[in-house]
């Protein structure tokens, strides 16, 4: 069922592509989008964040901004693929096992996909970018197959969910103090620190606090900040989703994804040590306002990584959720970076 449909930032001629594909991956059906001026441009991957929060992805087909770059001029130099990981939007199914919603999996289906794009456009390599969530499955995949990829862009890469939960509990408590709120210091308490390795009731409390006091959200006062509504609205008003697909996003999609191996997945990965080298460029960027995964840690990261080439940029009016100021700018950076590389 489709009620609201908005116009398109921009179209692609019709020499380029523009189209959603189901293929099969990992044993299930999965959707991919390809926007491209020129398909025969270096291809751009990209990992959604979440689990279970697909944007970008094909809900964003048509759209300029995508809560974490601009698009319409990425097009032209690139040709962009979003995917609907397993289990959510366009690629969500009732069949899908629980048993398979875990890293290792997510890990094997972007390998696969990334197998069918070389494949099908006739490329030997391709770049790679992932945000939040998809940064936990895109950087051990370049790890494992560097001959596959030309470089590896991470927005708002995760390092170590679990001492980045601690990290955010501590800042929680202090603002909870700060605006006296004894519900939140009550709540956070009785919860403790984290790591939370038992069940997602503790985690979830965490969460909750953290969407209450917008960790994600930077407020710059102005029209490009974004908001949480915002990230509904791309789904609302997608020319390609319905209904069903956000709610196969936002409610089945999550319960999907939460498993008890998904949270022991999230707690026992340390990219600093697991993964202190790799062999092809690397560009980090940012929010400097972030309180969702801290700032500091990938400063560590990215001081300590070894790497051909390494490079990190702040995103100044950004938290988690990149403001659209950024936005444009991150669409730039991508495009002088990624030319560069893709020789």
């Amino acid at each position: 069922m489709k009620f609201f449909s908005r116009k398109a930032d921009f179209t692609i001629s019709k020499n380029g592509m523009n189209v959603i594909e189901t293929i099969q991956i990992g044993g299930i059906k999965q959707s991919i989008l390809i926007q491209t001026e020129d398909i025969k441009n270096p291809m751009l991957f990209v990992l959604h964040g979440g689990p279970s929060m697909p944007i970008p992805g094909i809900s964003n087909r048509g759209a300029d901004y995508t809560l974490i770059t601009c698009t319409k001029r990425l097009v032209k130099h690139f040709t962009l693929v979003y995917w609907d990981q397993r289990g959510t939007g366009k690629s969500y199914s009732k069949d899908i096992p629980k048993e398979t919603m875990h890293l290792k999996q997510f890990i094997r289906d972007a390998k696969e996909i990334t197998d069918y794009l070389l494949k099908r456009f006739k490329q030997p390599k391709l770049h790679i970018m992932a945000y939040s969530w998809g940064t936990i499955i895109g950087l051990p995949l370049i790890s494992q197959y560097p001959d596959l990829f030309y470089s590896y862009t991470a927005l708002s890469q995760v390092t170590n969910w679990g001492e980045n939960d601690k990290l955010s509990y501590r800042w929680l408590l202090k603002k909870a103090k700060e605006t006296n709120n004894q519900k939140a210091i009550n709540e956070l308490t009785r919860i403790g620190e984290p790591p939370y390795l038992k069940s997602f009731k503790k985690w979830n409390i965490l969460q909750k606090w953290l969407f209450k006091y917008k960790s994600m959200i930077y407020d710059a006062k102005d029209k490009g900040t974004p908001t949480y509504f915002k990230m509904f609205q791309m789904m609302l008003t997608s020319p390609d989703y319905t209904l069903k697909d956000i709610y196969h996003s936002l409610i089945t999609g999550m319960k999907l994804a939460y498993s008890e191996q998904m949270l022991y997945d999230l707690n026992h990965f340390n990219f600093p040590i697991e993964i202190p080298k790799v062999e092809i460029p690397v560009l980090f960027i940012h929010g400097k306002k972030d309180k969702h995964i801290m700032p500091k840690l990938i400063q560590d990261y990215f001081e300590k990584l070894d790497a051909p080439e390494k490079r990190l940029y702040w995103a100044k009016k950004s938290s988690h959720i990149f403001h659209l100021d950024d936005a444009k700018e991150i669409e730039q950076i991508l495009i002088d970076n990624l030319r560069e590389w893709s020789e």
